[in-house]
């Protein structure tokens, strides 16, 4: 299922993926994973194929086994001022350019690729094909899935808890009816709708 012939012979090869572009709350979060070329991660695939408690029991050992890894959060400020491309974007890299050693080349899970020092590749459903993007995309959405159970305490009216954030038939109904917390996106469509229902 895992190809490696995307690493053209380079030895120190990056993954890369986000977690968290689509919701309307929380963070974006980014990770970066170089795999030694022999890991016996064994289960790796795109983070949303997995179950949580597969994410939770590879996050350690991905961490364990990898060459280097990171991660960054970009807030919702962030978010905000930048827009969520270029605040995924410049996460992405942040977190490569946190990696110790640094890669050779750098494989994006999707079709928009950061600028770095190294190579960069784009590879579409990276997350599916590529071990070390799969393991990126691991580290990221445990990470951000996280980060939103503790906002689920803060503001538990939303039902961050399962839905993460995202636009969830429910989510959208509590926020019209209730309108946005401090951790909404407030230049995403739905939440601008409902700060100013009367104007749309």
């Amino acid at each position: 299922m895992h190809h490696d012939h995307f690493n053209e012979g380079y030895h120190l090869v990056a993954g890369v993926d986000e977690a968290g572009r689509g919701p309307l709350a929380g963070p974006v979060v980014i990770a970066a994973v170089i795999l030694p070329a022999r890991h016996e991660l064994q289960g790796l695939d795109d983070s949303k194929r997995l179950k949580a408690s597969q994410r939770e029991s590879l996050f350690p050992r991905i961490c364990e086994q990898a060459i280097s890894h990171s991660i960054v959060t970009m807030e919702v400020a962030e978010i905000e001022r930048l827009n969520i491309l270029r605040a995924t974007l410049t996460g992405m890299s942040k977190a490569v350019r946190a990696l110790d050693p640094a890669p050779e080349l750098t494989l994006v899970d999707g079709n928009r690729a950061p600028e770095l020092d190294c190579k960069v590749k784009t590879i579409i459903e990276g997350d599916h094909w590529v071990a070390a993007i799969s393991a990126a995309s691991i580290l990221a959405k445990v990470t951000r899935d996280k980060i939103m159970l503790r906002w689920h305490e803060a503001y538990p009216q939303y039902g961050f808890d399962h839905n993460k954030g995202y636009p969830t038939p429910q989510h959208l109904q509590v926020l019209r009816e209730i309108g946005p917390c401090p951790i909404h996106r407030k230049t995403f469509a739905p939440v601008r709708e409902a700060l100013s229902p009367g104007l749309f």
